[in-house]
C-alpha cells in the first residue's frame, strides 16, 4: 500500500498510529463515531448560501464573493480541495474583478464540519492570499478546532485512499 500522503508533515507517532487502524480496517469506523451523519447540501446555490453565511458573520468587510460552486474538475492529484480564485475579467472600457471559490465535488458527501472546514479556508484567502501565521489564526478565529478538522480531513482522505471510507455508503 502507498504511505500515509496526506498525514507526511503529523509525526511518526501519529502516521504510525493511523497506519495501525487502516490494517486492521477500523479508520472509518473511527471517523463514522466522530461524524455519524453528511451534511445535506449538495447543491452550488445551497454551498453558495452556507458560504455567504460564514462570510457574514466572521468576513463581513472583506470583498464580496461572486461565486460558489462545487467543481468536478479539482482533483486530489492537485493537493487542493478548494480553489479560491481572483479573476479579472475587461468588459468594454471596464474591469471587472470577481472571486471565485470552488470546492471538490468530492466533499458533496462528507459530514458538515469537514466541508465547513474548506470553506473556512477558502474565505479566509480573501483576506490573507498566503498560507502563513495570519492566515492560520483568521481560520482558527472563524472555526475555533480548526486544525482538529484539518487532521481529521487528512483522516478522511487517507480512509478514502484505503477504500475503507464509510461514507460511500450512506444515502
Amino acid at each position: 500500500m502507498q504511505p500515509l500522503k496526506y498525514l507526511a508533515c503529523y509525526s511518526s507517532d501519529i502516521v504510525q498510529q493511523v497506519q495501525s487502524l487502516v490494517d486492521a480496517g477500523t479508520l472509518g469506523q473511527v471517523l463514522l463515531r466522530r461524524y455519524p451523519s453528511l451534511h445535506d447540501i449538495r447543491s452550488d446555490k445551497a454551498l453558495y448560501d452556507y458560504s455567504q453565511a460564514l462570510k457574514q458573520s466572521y468576513l463581513r468587510q472583506s470583498q464580496p464573493v461572486s461565486k460558489v460552486i462545487f467543481d468536478d474538475k479539482i482533483s486530489l492529484s492537485h493537493q487542493a480541495l478548494g480553489l479560491h480564485s481572483y479573476v479579472a475579467r475587461i468588459q468594454g472600457r471596464k474591469l471587472k474583478a470577481k472571486n471565485e471559490i470552488r470546492i471538490s465535488s468530492k466533499l458533496k458527501r462528507v459530514p458538515e464540519p469537514l466541508l465547513k472546514m474548506v470553506v473556512v479556508h477558502e474565505l479566509a484567502h480573501l483576506r490573507e492570499k498566503e498560507h502563513n501565521k495570519a492566515f492560520y489564526q483568521l481560520c482558527t478565529h472563524m472555526l475555533p478546532d480548526y486544525h482538529q478538522l484539518e487532521f481529521d480531513l487528512r483522516l478522511y482522505l487517507t480512509c478514502v485512499n484505503a477504500a475503507q471510507c464509510p461514507y460511500q455508503a450512506m444515502a
